[in-house]
């Protein structure tokens, strides 16, 4: 079961499913709590159509765009293993090695709890 939990709409997604992205893709600086300090362009459709149940176990299809679209799939992508970092060309990606070694080995200064690999 998968629980996606957006506190910027005040409701639970439980079981989400994205089964339409539409429109001209549009480019947005996008961070992650997982990757501190790090922020990066990320393209992402506009709309999105999502089907889902809620903690009522009420089942929903919703259309969403703009804001709300492009944060259900930043969260949504988290679902299937994937992170904002994956949107990014490769050469980007080369050129934030240094930083993205630093956080896997808790080099890193925040004021929230992590957890790294042990070594």
């Amino acid at each position: 079961m998968a629980i996606l939990l957006v506190w910027i709409f005040k409701r639970v997604f439980i079981n989400p499913v994205i089964f339409d992205e539409e429109g001209e893709e549009w480019s947005y600086e996008e961070g992650c709590l997982s990757i501190p300090h790090i922020r990066e362009e990320v393209k992402r459709k506009p709309q999105l159509k999502i089907e889902y149940y809620d903690e009522n176990w009420d089942l929903y299809e919703e259309e969403l765009d703009g804001f709300a679209a492009r944060v259900v799939q930043h969260e949504y992508d988290h679902i299937e293993g994937v992170l904002f970092l994956d949107h990014i060309s490769p050469f980007r990606r080369t050129l934030l090695r240094g930083k993205l070694a630093d956080i896997s080995k808790g080099n890193i200064d925040v004021n929230y709890r992590m957890k790294f690999p042990k070594k």
